[in-house]
């Protein structure tokens, strides 16, 4: 029997012996992360699908996987000998978990009601209300049970929660104090009239506390939560002895102990939260409105809390911390510009020796590539790691928006056709994520037009004017409309917000067909990477980072643009130019004579006579 479903089996034997007719594991953790550590790969332990997007849901008579158009064919790859079927998500006919759920006939035998198992430590309270809300709108008869770590039992050698080196950001990278964001918080919370606010998301406390760490791979996060009432901050986080030679976590801590934050363990976050709103020793003064974002509270935690809460003491509602973060200040843009430079001089110097590798008939295959890449950045002061996994993909793999490259027995690179790479880094100053489609020799008329019609709409939208109030989604048809006219689409969304030395994918922003009413606002850097995918084949992204400016003001009202961040060019030699029109070319032509103007003068002599080549006007 597979592993997997072996696995599933033994989950079953369990549900059977505690009465569960379903039980509903989701891809995330008890932060309602889009990436999360090794102890709560669940999905990819139970299914081996290890993409970032993906629930499954276990009855006994079906096993089902949900995930988006991303990972469609990688699912597909896993998932049979598992036993798991495939629910597309994001399509106009999806049925999703909860409405899957309620329609389910659980057999005419079932007595009783039907008790839906969620394991609420890593599923959020409003996937769960959603759960409830199906089934009561269906007029079924049911139970929702929480099993926290229900796989506890089942996994062998489970990973621990980790915890690893902590490091602390000064003003003069971040722009702003630890003392001035939580500030910010404690204003939220008095013109609201709220007693706290408890943030779960990672990347939020680590905006808030100006702290970064090494808990999730490519993402500089501390596991932890933060509370912040109107008098004190406290910081649940997993801290256990810090070894003495670990002197840079200790004056870390220590420096967010001077700023008044209470540093408790992370395992007490429920208790203390629940003696803080009973009012601790002397039951006065205690939390009488808590503020909570139900996206991303686990619904483990939120059973706590409820279990202990007067009646309207809990408020849900959006966090304010996002959007805050989405608008980077001053001294963060300058530093995402610091970054993009020193990112495209490492990709230019990856591109040219790619090109010049493969032509020579030397070998070199898809990890290779990866690690010179990677060989590039980590050169570079302040480089901290990627910021997501590298996709370095050709031909047919590149047909895989969320390729994974193999480590052994890659592709090998061959002298013609498609190479895409989609990547980035994170350094102490900013965050990066670019992806380029470059030929790495002859290429059909097919892989041309597709450039070619993919690259109008990167243009389309980097070159967007657009009013104040205007919102991502009303500009995503912009890098569509190319291809639509030829019948021509891709599934994934257009573009994400990025963090700065934060989490490559955050919001609220986005450029994405699904209405988002979040108006795009100056300070926001998003990506603008539409793409093409050809199953068996190839596909093709071209992603660069804008940050949306003034684009100024007149009798007709506030007007905004982009400016592009990513300094790295864009390959020519695949377009056909006749599909052109002399705007798009003329963007093309002066993004291209910018990035050899800014980079050329610290690159080595070599690839910057190759560069001033590559950059030559259409």
């Amino acid at each position: 029997m597979n592993i997997y479903a072996d696995r599933i089996s033994q989950v079953r034997s369990l549900m059977r012996e505690r009465g569960y007719d379903a039980l509903v594991i989701t891809g995330s953790d008890p932060h309602c992360s889009e990436y999360f550590s090794s102890r709560w790969c669940q999905v990819k332990y139970l299914s081996g699908f290890g993409g970032e997007a993906g629930d499954l849901v276990i009855t006994e008579d079906h096993a089902g996987l949900w995930t988006d158009s991303r990972y469609f064919i990688a699912a597909s790859q896993v998932l049979p000998e598992a036993g798991v079927a495939l629910h597309k998500t994001r399509q106009v006919d999806s049925v999703m978990i909860p409405q899957w759920l309620s329609g389910k006939d659980f057999g005419e035998g079932k007595e009783g009601p039907i008790v839906i198992a969620v394991d609420g430590r890593s599923q959020s309270y409003g996937s769960v209300k959603a759960i409830d809300s199906a089934m009561k709108e269906a007029g079924r008869e049911y139970e929702i049970v929480n099993v926290p770590d229900i796989l506890d039992e089942l996994w062998e050698g489970r990973p621990p929660i980790p915890q690893t080196p902590l490091i602390t950001l000064g003003e003069d990278i971040t722009g702003e104090s630890r003392l001035q964001r939580l500030n910010f918080l404690r204003k939220f919370l008095l013109m609201n009239g709220y007693d706290a606010v408890l943030l779960t998301a990672l990347d939020e406390v680590a905006w808030v506390l100006n702290v970064r760490g090494n808990d999730i791979p490519y993402n500089p996060l501390v596991i932890s939560f933060l509370l912040v009432t109107m008098d004190e901050a406290y910081w649940f986080v997993q801290k256990e002895e810090i070894p003495p030679s670990d002197t840079e976590s200790a004056d870390s801590f220590d420096e967010v102990l001077e700023d008044g934050v209470q540093i408790l363990p992370y395992a007490d976050t429920g208790a203390t939260i629940v003696d803080l709103m009973e009012g601790g020793e002397d039951g006065e003064g205690g939390i009488d409105k808590l503020f909570l974002d139900p996206s991303t509270l686990n619904y483990d935690l939120y059973c706590t809390l409820n279990e202990h809460a007067l009646p309207g003491s809990l408020v849900m509602g959006g966090s304010p911390v996002p959007l805050r973060k989405a608008v980077k200040n001053p001294v963060e843009i300058e530093g995402m510009r610091e970054a993009h430079f020193e990112d495209g001089l490492a990709m230019e110097e990856f591109l040219y020796w790619l090109e010049k590798t493969v032509q020579s008939g030397q070998r070199v295959d898809e990890w290779d590539a990866a690690c010179y890449l990677h060989s590039r950045r980590e050169r570079i002061d302040g480089f901290r790691g990627e910021s997501f996994e590298t996709i370095s993909a050709y031909g047919p793999s590149a047909a895989l928006p969320h390729y994974v490259t193999p480590m052994e027995d890659a592709p090998v690179l061959e002298p013609r056709g498609l190479y895409l790479c989609d990547s980035g880094g994170q350094y102490l100053f900013g965050t990066t994520d670019i992806t380029r489609t470059v030929p790495l020799g002859p290429c059909t008329y097919e892989e041309k037009e597709d450039y070619t019609l993919v690259l109008k709409g990167h243009i389309h939208l980097a070159m967007a004017v657009f009013p104040k109030g205007t919102a991502g989604c009303q500009l995503d048809v912009l890098a569509r409309e190319a291809l639509w006219k030829k019948n021509r689409n891709f599934g994934h969304g257009t573009g994400h917000g990025v963090g700065f030395y934060l989490c490559v994918h955050e919001g609220p922003q986005e450029f994405r067909q699904n209405f988002n009413p979040q108006p795009l606002l100056p300070g926001m850097i998003t990506s603008d990477e539409p793409g093409i995918y050809r199953e068996g084949l190839y596909g093709i992204r071209h992603e660069s980072l804008l940050l949306c400016v003034d684009g100024g003001k007149n009798e007709f009202g506030q007007w905004y643009c982009f400016e592009p961040m990513t300094l790295c060019h864009i390959d020519t030699s695949p377009v056909l130019v006749e599909l052109l029109t002399e705007e798009e070319r003329r963007y093309l032509n002066e993004y291209n004579a910018g990035v050899y103007s800014k980079l050329s003068g610290s690159l080595p002599e070599e690839v910057r006579v190759w560069l001033k080549k590559k950059t030559e006007r259409l």
